[in-house]
């Protein structure tokens, strides 16, 4: 399977696969959030596009397009061609420069990369019949109240993930209750009672579970003991494919 890459410039922003690191989560003591594996899945399942320049754009509130001014870290004369206020009333427009191309039944979902954090702006997310739509989408952030906000160069400001679009709409939501699944209520119950315990060892100083400082069921891929073994379908490190030329 292929995800073809048509560049709409001579020099487009970098396409690079999903990577894990975030600012906010290397503060924490320990690095903590790289424990959870939901957020590590959610940071690299994807390709992020990346700023080719700093740059700070301010908002005053105003509905104008007027009313966002852009200003790079240095000249750039292309730089209305990558950055500029298109749509008005607060919103920021930043082109990827590229035109998608996903096999049938394919679409492509463009937002802001997962879990990075920007005080003062808001990235929009938009999926995109990518396997027909002729021509490229852009990537649209809104402020979140009047002020300036900056991109570092190398920044994402892009982050593309592809899914079976139709394949969503056969899914049938249903409701019923944990009972109604022996299998699933046993393996739940029994995780809590170990949970419960873990946590309950580790509040009261209990040096195994200092030493071990969280469980790691869902990281490893493991169910407790007496349950067996969880699919060997799982996988606690995404590996996405670099671009390369065709």
């Amino acid at each position: 399977m292929e995800l073809e890459c048509y560049p709409m410039s001579q020099r487009p922003p970098d396409l690079v696969p999903g990577r894990q690191s975030r600012d906010w989560m290397d503060a924490f003591a320990s690095r903590h959030p790289y424990r959870c594996l939901p957020l590590n899945m959610a940071n690299t399942t994807g390709w992020e596009i990346l700023c080719p320049f700093g740059f700070s754009a301010e908002w005053n509130g105003g509905p104008a397009q007027s009313d966002i001014v852009v200003t790079p870290d240095r000249p750039e004369p292309d730089v209305k061609h990558f950055v500029t206020s298109h749509f008005t009333r607060g919103v920021l427009t930043m082109h990827p420069q590229y035109l998608f191309r996903t096999p049938p039944g394919w679409s492509m979902t463009c937002q802001g990369s997962p879990n990075h954090i920007k005080d003062g702006i808001q990235a929009l997310v938009g999926v995109v019949e990518t396997d027909w739509l002729p021509f490229p989408f852009t990537m649209n952030w809104i402020f979140t109240r009047p002020g300036k906000i900056r991109f570092d160069k190398g920044e994402p400001f892009c982050f593309i993930t592809i899914a079976q679009h139709k394949k969503a709409e056969e899914a049938q939501p249903v409701i019923r209750s944990l009972g109604s699944n022996p299998t699933m209520q046993g393996q739940y119950e029994a995780w809590l009672k170990q949970r419960s315990d873990f946590n309950s060892r580790l509040a009261s100083g209990d040096p195994e579970a200092a030493k071990e400082a969280w469980q790691r069921f869902y990281f490893k891929g493991e169910l407790p003991d007496q349950l067996g073994k969880a699919p060997a379908s799982h996988t606690n490190k995404r590996r996405m494919k670099m671009p390369r030329i065709g």
